[in-house]
């Protein structure tokens, strides 16, 4: 009876320290994925440096750079781009209105679309509706992003301070999680070598994926003439998160719209360099880059990354990967003590 009040206390308080550290998870996790990629330097930094604290002090500068450069860069480029384009709408309402109109009156005015019947008054309305849609949509989600932005700079004070601990006490850190999972020390490094192997694959190639998707898809909306080059670029680089669909979100209406409003080689180009491309480059590249250095089934890689963004938002493409990654290590775990215990038995 004691034992079983005990287990209880234990599973009890447990449930209540993981609750603590629910609003945390996230910068923990980011935490505990850039020290295990980035160990074996902060390791070779230690060896010539003989102390941990300045060792996990320097790793932590060096980290903080390769982060906040790209981003304040980023946030910069995306700024300067927005503005322009808004700038360039205001000043050309009536003109974009009267291509609006153009587009619209050469699609219905087009053969195989005549035989439906329909209504150009009809379209502009919504567009004109789908455009206010889309900047109520955009001014809401900026509002959220400005009244979030204290949140972030909160998580990523969290993440950078877990980060110096996870450093210079990672190894005990580990030690310690392993005893409290009842896991023999071999099956535990196991266990995290597939999450450091999974999340460095998947943050590797999914990085150098994108970055040659926007780098490309920007190059051609930039050679077809299409404003905003850039900030589509960039925007092509984080939708390449998404498996299957990816950048085709952007470039595939691109290209449409270009076609539609009879620019015929811009939008054969932007959708003929989409499909042999950019997509087809990702869905063959993608699955056979992570596949081989975690052994995951390209099936298996698709669906938990999808399912990773749907159910644990952003941070799910390198999530979703990782827990595949670590169900199928610990099934293989028991099937291997399973087989050993039958063998044992006979």
């Amino acid at each position: 009876m004691q034992s079983i009040l005990f287990m209880c206390l234990l599973g009890l308080v447990t449930l209540a320290f993981l609750y603590l550290l629910k609003p945390f998870f996230i910068p923990l996790f980011w935490a505990a994925v850039i020290a295990g990629i980035f160990k074996p330097l902060y390791d070779r930094l230690l060896v010539k440096l003989k102390r941990p604290n300045l060792s996990a002090s320097l790793m932590l500068c060096l980290i903080a750079l390769i982060i906040l450069l790209p981003a304040v860069f980023t946030v910069r480029l995306l700024v300067t781009e927005s503005m322009q384009i808004y700038n360039s709408i205001s000043a050309d309402t009536g003109a974009i209105e009267q291509k609006v109109r153009d587009t619209v009156s050469a699609a219905t005015n087009h053969p195989y679309v005549r035989s439906f019947n329909m209504d150009d008054q009809f379209l502009i309305e919504k567009f004109r509706q789908a455009a206010k849609d889309i900047a109520n949509y955009i001014f809401v989600h900026l509002t959220d992003f400005t009244q979030n932005t204290l949140v972030f700079f909160i998580q990523f004070g969290v993440m950078i301070y877990a980060l110096y601990f996870f450093f210079r006490d990672g190894d005990r850190i580990l030690r310690r999680a392993i005893q409290m999972c009842f896991l023999e020390s071999g099956n535990g490094k196991i266990l995290y070598e597939k999450f450091i192997a999974t999340a460095r694959a998947t943050l590797r190639v999914t990085m150098l994926l994108g970055g040659l998707q926007g780098i490309s898809g920007g190059i051609i909306f930039y050679i077809t003439g299409i404003d905003g080059a850039m900030i589509w670029g960039l925007l092509m680089v984080v939708m390449a998160i998404l498996p299957g669909i990816g950048c085709a979100i952007i470039w595939a209406p691109a290209g449409v719209i270009m076609l539609l409003s009879g620019h015929l080689w811009e939008g054969v180009t932007i959708l003929t360099f989409g499909v042999l491309v950019i997509s087809l480059g990702d869905n063959l590249l993608r699955p056979m880059l992570i596949g081989s250095d975690v052994e995951l089934h390209p099936l298996l890689i698709f669906l938990s990354t999808l399912g990773g963004l749907v159910v644990l938002g952003v941070s799910g493409f390198v999530m979703g990967p990782i827990i595949a990654s670590l169900f199928l290590a610990i099934w293989d775990m028991y099937d291997k003590s399973s087989g050993n215990a039958f063998a044992d038995h006979e």
